[in-house]
């Protein structure tokens, strides 16, 4: 049902402004009004079937109104707005005959994170080069000055990160007044990190009228509040709520004593096939990800903490299966998809049910199955409860030390070697890929076994050998369903795997 768990306001809203059917009618993409380039782009990369939320939103968001959509992490929100981002924005320079003057975008996309940045415009990239139109991404911990230079040759879409793209206002290296498409990605997160004043100030900057399109897994008040003040007469659509359980994933509370949870955890990442490991705080992945190493795991650290090359090169290895486990704080949690991931441990329980259901998304993504395990010491398990139920979840519950049955069973659990191992250090990037990796897109995916990618912005990519972090099949974009035969690479790959689009001061690791 639509506006079904939105928070009081936005409900009433939506109520007061209308609604639309909650059952999409469009089952191919071929049936939307879409440019003949772009459903033939999306038809090469075999995407053909569009996700529920691309379903629900297209015919609302090409038909140019603003739109409200919420639908579980990893449901498909990245094409559900940036197909008709790019369909409006290619006929808006078919109309003038002008392309996007220097410093001057006419398309925006405001995301949360680095990593989430890097996807989206991977991920769109495919197709913006289908309807011949450019696209760049301005995150922090690049170089500025690059971002400048790529906003001086032009850009028609623009894909940022709030404080990079407001420092690069300040100096004037950019200016929002011809943006005519904005679209908000993971609002609420960008509210949790405290960006909710800088996100104002920049929709305040972009041209009246224009479309406003805001996408996110969840929809709390600090929510509403940029709906109620930027959204006019928005169409909600709310898909896979948040706190729905997906029915391929199952969840797992696993009772370890203080003793044996670190055998235990060492035990869970020793698995056959990749893990993420949600920790609560920068050190603690560090001291993980230390004792995983002297144990024999090959692991990696993501957290704010680390640099961009760093947290790409965490990622890439990952990805590659250069690393098995990643372990990683909640800046993982939002946006970042590992092909074929089936198995998430919260080491340490998160404090709050949304922030278990973004680090649960992580698998059973598109369809897949998937395991979420939670390590919970006694005197945790209240608190956990509370938590479980207020994410709408029923878990199974076991107790369990190192080398139980039910500990295998449930997560494939093997005993380390017990010898250190060390991660091979990536050859040094040629000069040209350096500075492509410092405009900010931070995007790369190798085939297993190749070693570590080369982070590049300005993904030029569909490159059968890269895949999207965001979620896309072989060199494509993520969106639809794929129906196409296309091989994965990564993790997991399947032959003919679906794929999808994937407080106070705020963070400046963002």
């Amino acid at each position: 049902m639509q506006g079904a768990g939105l928070p009081h306001a936005a409900a009433a809203t939506v109520a007061a402004r209308g609604r639309k059917p909650a059952v999409p009618t469009v089952t191919r993409f071929s049936q939307l009004p879409l440019p003949a380039a772009l459903v033939a782009a999306l038809d090469a990369h075999g995407v053909t079937e569009p996700f529920p939320i691309q379903a629900a939103t297209l015919p609302d968001s090409l038909a140019g109104r603003d739109v409200l959509g919420r639908g579980r992490t990893g449901s498909g929100k990245t094409l559900a707005f940036g197909l008709p981002l790019l369909a409006r924005t290619a006929a808006a320079v078919a109309e003038t005959g002008h392309r996007a003057e220097a410093k001057r975008p006419l398309a925006l996309v405001l995301v949360p994170t680095r990593e989430l940045a890097g996807q989206v415009s991977e991920a769109l990239e495919p197709y913006a080069k289908a309807m011949r139109l450019r696209i760049t991404s301005v995150v922090g911990g690049a170089s500025i000055t690059r971002q400048s230079a790529a906003l001086r040759t032009g850009a028609e879409v623009l894909v940022a990160t709030p404080g990079r793209l407001a420092d690069l206002i300040d100096r004037q290296a950019c200016a929002l007044d011809r943006v005519a498409v904005t679209v908000l990605d993971e609002a609420d997160q960008m509210a949790d990190m405290g960006f909710l004043p800088q996100v104002t100030r920049l929709l305040e900057q972009v041209r009246p009228g224009g479309q406003r399109m805001l996408f996110s897994a969840t929809l709390d008040r600090n929510v509403d509040r940029l709906v109620k003040r930027f959204l006019s007469n928005p169409v909600s659509h709310s898909v896979d709520p948040s706190s729905a359980t997906v029915t391929t994933m199952e969840h797992h509370v696993l009772h370890v004593d203080e003793g044996t949870k670190r055998a235990v955890t060492a035990e869970i990442a020793a698995r056959q096939g990749g893990v993420i490991m949600f920790v609560g705080t920068k050190r603690g992945a560090d001291r993980l990800t230390k004792h995983l190493l002297g144990q024999g795991v090959r692991a990696v650290a993501l957290h704010g903490g680390k640099s961009q090359p760093q947290r790409n090169r965490a990622l890439d290895q990952f990805r590659a299966g250069t690393a098995d486990a990643l372990v990683a704080t909640n800046v993982a949690a939002r946006g970042i998809h590992i092909e074929g991931l089936d198995l998430v441990v919260n080491v340490d329980p998160p404090t709050e049910a949304k922030d278990y259901l973004h680090r649960g998304g992580r698998t059973a993504r598109a369809g897949e199955s998937g395991t979420v395990v939670t390590l919970v010491l006694p005197e945790q398990r209240r608190e956990n409860a509370r938590l479980m139920a207020a994410a709408g979840i029923r878990p199974q519950t076991a107790r369990v030390r190192p080398g139980d049955p039910d500990l295998i069973r449930i997560t494939g659990a093997r005993r380390p070697t017990g010898t250190p191992v060390a991660l091979p250090v990536p050859e040094q990037p040629a000069p040209a890929a350096q500075a492509a990796a410092k405009t900010g897109g931070g995007r790369s995916r190798r085939r297993r076994g190749s070693g570590s990618g080369t982070p590049a912005a300005n993904a030029t990519g569909a490159s059968a050998a890269r895949r999207t972090g965001a979620g896309a099949g072989t060199g494509a974009a993520a969106g639809g369903r794929r129906t196409g035969a296309g091989t994965s690479t990564g993790r997991g790959g399947a032959a003919g795997r679906r794929a999808r689009g994937e407080g106070g001061r705020p963070r400046r690791a963002a």
